[in-house]
């Protein structure tokens, strides 16, 4: 299965959060983002399906596909039957197995600032990325 989110990038995103990846359904970013790879989602981890909902809960695996044009980079990381998943506004993906009401999953092999340089400098052209969750 698979699902593909929809999101823009920014000239301010700087991806240098070294535990995080965020994407969230806001449409502005501050300096203060770092963590942040996307703005305009169309899923927070509130409005995911329940099939993945429930895979996620059963510390089910989950492989990211960040796709921009023709770049692509992707990410490994497990859901967790401490998933809140409740948040309205964002999904973020932690290397760590610290979880909150924004989290989808943890213990990732990737954050913000092991995502493909080149497709980061995409993203602060605003161009548009799929964020493509296959479970």
């Amino acid at each position: 299965m698979k699902l593909v989110i929809k999101a823009r990038g920014n000239k301010l995103i700087k991806a240098t959060h070294k535990s995080t990846l965020e994407i969230t359904k806001d449409n502005f970013l501050t300096e203060r983002g770092d963590c942040i790879i996307g703005i305009n989602a169309n899923y927070s981890v509130k409005d995911l399906p329940e099939d993945l909902k429930y895979h996620l809960l059963n510390e089910g695996k989950i492989k990211i596909v960040i796709k921009v044009d023709d770049l692509i980079d992707d990410i490994i990381a497990y859901g967790s039957k401490n998933l809140l998943l409740t948040n309205d506004r964002s999904i973020v993906i932690r290397k760590s197995n610290y979880i909150d009401d924004r989290t989808l999953a943890i213990n990732s092999n990737k954050s913000a600032i092991d995502i493909d340089r080149k497709l980061i400098e995409e993203l602060r052209k605003e161009k548009d990325m799929e964020f493509v969750i296959y479970y």
